[in-house]
Protein backbone atom coordinates (compact mmCIF):
# COMPACT_ATOMS: atom_id res chain seq x y z
CA UNK A 1 0.00 0.00 0.00
CA UNK A 2 1.04 3.61 -0.49
CA UNK A 3 1.49 5.91 2.50
CA UNK A 4 2.23 9.53 3.33
CA UNK A 5 3.58 10.79 6.65
CA UNK A 6 2.73 14.31 7.80
CA UNK A 7 4.56 15.99 10.66
CA UNK A 8 6.69 18.98 11.56
CA UNK A 9 10.32 19.52 10.60
CA UNK A 10 11.16 18.98 14.28
CA UNK A 11 10.08 15.34 13.84
CA UNK A 12 11.87 14.63 10.57
CA UNK A 13 14.13 11.93 12.07
CA UNK A 14 11.08 10.12 13.46
CA UNK A 15 9.31 10.49 10.11
CA UNK A 16 12.31 8.87 8.42
CA UNK A 17 12.31 6.06 10.98
CA UNK A 18 8.58 5.39 10.51
CA UNK A 19 8.93 5.47 6.72
CA UNK A 20 11.83 3.03 6.88
CA UNK A 21 9.81 0.55 8.95
CA UNK A 22 6.84 0.77 6.58
CA UNK A 23 9.05 0.37 3.49
CA UNK A 24 10.73 -2.67 5.06
CA UNK A 25 7.24 -4.17 5.29
CA UNK A 26 6.72 -3.60 1.56
CA UNK A 27 4.78 -0.34 1.55
CA UNK A 28 5.56 2.62 -0.72
CA UNK A 29 6.05 6.21 0.43
CA UNK A 30 4.36 8.66 -1.94
CA UNK A 31 6.69 11.55 -1.05
CA UNK A 32 9.56 12.12 1.35
CA UNK A 33 9.35 15.78 2.30
CA UNK A 34 12.15 15.31 4.86
CA UNK A 35 14.65 15.43 1.97
CA UNK A 36 13.76 19.11 1.41
CA UNK A 37 15.26 22.16 3.03
CA UNK A 38 12.86 24.61 4.62
CA UNK A 39 11.20 26.73 1.94
CA UNK A 40 13.01 30.03 1.39
CA UNK A 41 10.51 31.66 -0.97
CA UNK A 42 6.85 31.72 -1.90
CA UNK A 43 7.74 29.85 -5.08
CA UNK A 44 9.28 27.01 -3.03
CA UNK A 45 6.22 26.94 -0.77
CA UNK A 46 4.04 26.47 -3.84
CA UNK A 47 6.23 23.67 -5.23
CA UNK A 48 6.37 21.85 -1.90
CA UNK A 49 2.66 22.33 -1.38
CA UNK A 50 1.84 20.83 -4.78
CA UNK A 51 4.14 17.85 -4.18
CA UNK A 52 2.70 17.21 -0.72
CA UNK A 53 -0.90 17.56 -1.90
CA UNK A 54 -0.27 15.08 -4.74
CA UNK A 55 1.35 12.67 -2.28
CA UNK A 56 -1.56 12.81 0.18
CA UNK A 57 -4.05 12.19 -2.63
CA UNK A 58 -2.00 9.26 -4.01
CA UNK A 59 -1.58 7.58 -0.61
CA UNK A 60 -3.84 4.77 0.53
CA UNK A 61 -3.39 5.95 4.12
CA UNK A 62 -1.84 8.89 5.91
CA UNK A 63 0.06 9.01 9.15
CA UNK A 64 0.15 12.23 11.16
CA UNK A 65 3.05 12.14 13.57
CA UNK A 66 2.26 14.46 16.46
CA UNK A 67 3.09 17.07 17.55
CA UNK A 68 2.57 18.61 14.13
CA UNK A 69 1.95 22.05 12.73
CA UNK A 70 -0.70 23.67 10.60
CA UNK A 71 0.55 22.13 7.33
CA UNK A 72 0.21 18.64 8.73
CA UNK A 73 -3.31 19.37 9.86
CA UNK A 74 -4.19 20.59 6.38
CA UNK A 75 -2.83 17.30 5.05
CA UNK A 76 -4.96 15.51 7.64
CA UNK A 77 -7.98 17.38 6.26
CA UNK A 78 -7.15 16.46 2.67
CA UNK A 79 -6.85 12.79 3.59
CA UNK A 80 -10.13 12.86 5.52
CA UNK A 81 -11.83 14.70 2.65
CA UNK A 82 -10.82 11.84 0.37
CA UNK A 83 -12.20 9.26 2.83
CA UNK A 84 -8.74 7.82 3.53
CA UNK A 85 -7.63 6.09 6.69
CA UNK A 86 -5.57 8.33 8.98
CA UNK A 87 -3.36 7.19 11.82
CA UNK A 88 -2.51 9.78 14.48
CA UNK A 89 0.69 8.81 16.29
CA UNK A 90 1.81 10.43 19.51
CA UNK A 91 4.17 9.50 22.29
CA UNK A 92 2.17 11.70 24.68
CA UNK A 93 -1.47 11.32 25.67
CA UNK A 94 -1.90 14.99 26.62
CA UNK A 95 -2.40 15.94 22.96
CA UNK A 96 -5.74 14.16 23.24
CA UNK A 97 -6.86 15.91 26.44
CA UNK A 98 -10.32 17.35 25.86
CA UNK A 99 -9.18 20.96 26.37
CA UNK A 100 -6.54 20.85 23.61
CA UNK A 101 -7.61 18.12 21.20
CA UNK A 102 -9.24 18.47 17.78
CA UNK A 103 -12.73 17.44 16.75
CA UNK A 104 -11.31 15.80 13.64
CA UNK A 105 -9.12 13.42 15.63
CA UNK A 106 -12.30 11.54 16.59
CA UNK A 107 -13.79 10.82 13.18
CA UNK A 108 -14.35 7.15 12.30
CA UNK A 109 -11.55 7.20 9.68
CA UNK A 110 -9.00 8.20 12.32
CA UNK A 111 -7.10 5.76 14.49
CA UNK A 112 -5.30 7.27 17.50
CA UNK A 113 -2.16 5.44 18.60
CA UNK A 114 -0.27 6.56 21.71
CA UNK A 115 3.10 5.09 22.55
CA UNK A 116 6.58 4.67 21.18
CA UNK A 117 7.02 4.99 17.44
CA UNK A 118 8.06 1.45 16.46
CA UNK A 119 5.22 -0.06 18.48
CA UNK A 120 2.72 2.26 16.79
CA UNK A 121 4.05 1.33 13.35
CA UNK A 122 3.63 -2.35 14.26
CA UNK A 123 0.00 -1.63 15.18
CA UNK A 124 -0.53 0.07 11.80
CA UNK A 125 0.96 -2.92 9.97
CA UNK A 126 -1.35 -5.28 11.88
CA UNK A 127 -4.34 -3.05 11.13
CA UNK A 128 -3.53 -3.10 7.42
CA UNK A 129 -3.25 -6.89 7.43
CA UNK A 130 -6.61 -7.17 9.22
CA UNK A 131 -8.22 -4.87 6.64
CA UNK A 132 -6.84 -7.02 3.80
CA UNK A 133 -8.25 -10.21 5.36
CA UNK A 134 -11.71 -8.63 5.65
CA UNK A 135 -11.80 -7.57 1.99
Amino acid sequence: MKFYIASSFANKDKVREAASLLKQAGHVQTYDWTANLRASSVEKLEVYGMLEKKAVLEADFTIVLLPAGKGSHIELGMALGQGKRVYLLSEAEELFDFEVTSTFYYLPEVCILVGELSGNIEKILKSIEQQKSVQ
